[in-house]
């Protein structure tokens, strides 16, 4: 697909081809549709992007809170998102031992309470000791250094799921 193909689509179409880079929040896409046209597709992220910015920090927040726990209740229930499923098997979370299990469901549990949101990495871009580790390292930070850094993740997810659709 190419960005021409994009800026061609009509409302509904741009909505049904690019309304899941979000996990679960199409209001992203629902709000770029029309700030087209878009020169490129770091251009179309850059205009999601912005649209996230500039959201408040309550809609930015619901975003966060959108996301599932890595190796979480979601995955063990089989209840992720394709795309998400995808991604936490591409880092081998779909093959953990008991022990990596209860060491990712007890740092989950410490980072949600500090944080009151999951822990949220591109796990296409790294893998299960490089996770565990930014995991116990992001634990460390203040809250607002934090949420920068998780809506800074989700722009990664969404950048990598956005040149696969566009490919």
């Amino acid at each position: 697909m190419t960005i021409e193909d994009v800026n061609a689509m009509d409302r509904a179409a741009f909505i049904e081809t690019f309304g899941e880079l979000y996990e679960h929040s199409p209001w992203i896409v629902e709000e770029t549709a029309g700030l087209g046209p878009f020169r490129d597709r770091e251009h179309l992220q850059t205009v999601m992007t912005d649209v996230v910015s500039n959201a408040g920090e309550a809609r930015q927040l619901a975003l966060l809170r959108a996301h599932p726990e890595l190796a979480g209740k979601a995955a063990m229930d089989k209840t992720l998102t394709d795309a998400s499923t995808a991604e936490q098997a591409s880092a081998g979370l779909d093959r953990m031992t008991p022990e990596e299990y209860e060491t990712f469901h007890a740092l989950n549990a410490a980072y949600r309470e500090r944080f009151d949101f999951p822990f949220i990495i591109c796990v296409r871009l790294t893998d299960k000791p490089g996770i565990l580790k930014a995991m116990r390292e992001r634990l460390e930070n203040d809250r607002a250094t934090e949420f920068r850094t998780a809506l800074g993740e989700v722009s990664k997810i969404v950048g990598i799921r956005l040149e696969e659709i566009m490919s």
